[in-house]
Formats: structure tokens, C-alpha cells, sequence
């Protein structure tokens, strides 16, 4: 199955205004955009809430970009070229899922915080996916429940 996005034309720095302008669209306060080693930070402020989507980017001298299908290498300008393209198509992405999570909102479908529940983040600066996965999965392995949320400042 084809990536969504995957042959796009669209500027990563494009994708992200788009996405600052949907999320002032619908109502955020409040909008910031960084990066730490392979990983572009996206946050916003909305609902009283502060949500983060930390966007792993593909990594850059992968084998993806830096061989061909057929496992010859790549000038290196072609393989700057392919990483860029899986950067651009990420961006589509993350700008597709929000625009889509906000209209599923706005249109009554889901509430706000059900549907960025694992992107809200808490008062230790974590997620409240980075903190519930690894419950999850526990809970299924050892058939029991994980405790309640942890108080602020635990």
C-alpha cells in the first residue's frame, strides 16, 4: 500500500504553517515548533489543555536513502533528496491527522481530549501516551490494572 503523501510536493516548512494556521483556525492559544536531534517537537495549546506530537524523523543515512532499490549506492545529492521526501511526506501526515482530529471534533463526533488523549501532556512534561503504553501493555501481560494517574508532581 502506497504512503499517504508519499510523492509530495509540499515543503515540510509549508506543512507546518498549514498546520499552525488550522490549529488557529479552530481556536488554539498558543502554537510552538522545535527540534531535538532526530525528532521535530510540535505543540500547541487548546481546550485548557497543552498537546505535543513528537514526530520521529526518518534518519538520514539510513539504507533507504543512501542505496537504491536494487542496493547500489546513491550520489550522496540523491540521497539528501530521497531523506527529504520522507521528511516532506511525515509533515503531510502529522497536518492530515490533526486537520482530521480537529473536524472529528468540531463536528461532534469525539471529544477533544479523547481524541489527542495520548498527545495531552501532563505536569512532568510527559505524555499521557508515554505513561499509559507501557501500563497497557503490562495490564495485558499480567492481566491486571494499571494504578490511577500519578498525582501532579509525582
Amino acid at each position: 500500500m502506497a504512503r499517504y503523501a508519499e510523492n509530495t510536493s509540499v515543503s515540510s516548512e509549508r506543512s507546518r504553517a498549514e498546520i499552525e494556521q488550522t490549529l488557529s483556525r479552530y481556536g488554539a492559544d498558543g502554537f510552538m515548533y522545535g527540534w531535538d536531534g532526530g525528532t521535530a517537537v510540535l505543540a500547541f495549546h487548546m481546550h485548557g489543555r497543552r498537546i505535543r506530537f513528537d514526530l520521529q524523523m526518518p534518519e538520514r543515512n539510513a539504507e533507504e536513502f543512501v542505496k537504491t532499490e536494487t542496493g547500489r549506492d546513491r550520489a550522496p545529492a540523491q540521497a539528501a533528496k530521497a531523506w527529504e521526501q520522507a521528511c516532506r511526506q511525515r509533515w503531510r501526515a502529522l497536518a492530515l491527522v490533526i486537520k482530521a482530529k480537529l473536524e472529528a471534533v468540531e463536528s461532534g463526533i469525539t471529544m477533544f481530549e479523547e481524541e489527542f488523549l495520548a498527545h495531552i501532556v501532563l505536569p512532568n512534561g510527559g505524555t499521557v501516551g508515554g505513561w499509559m503504553l507501557p501500563q497497557v501493555k503490562d495490564a495485558y501481560q499480567s492481566g491486571h490494572m494499571p494504578p490511577l494517574l500519578p498525582k501532579p508532581g509525582e
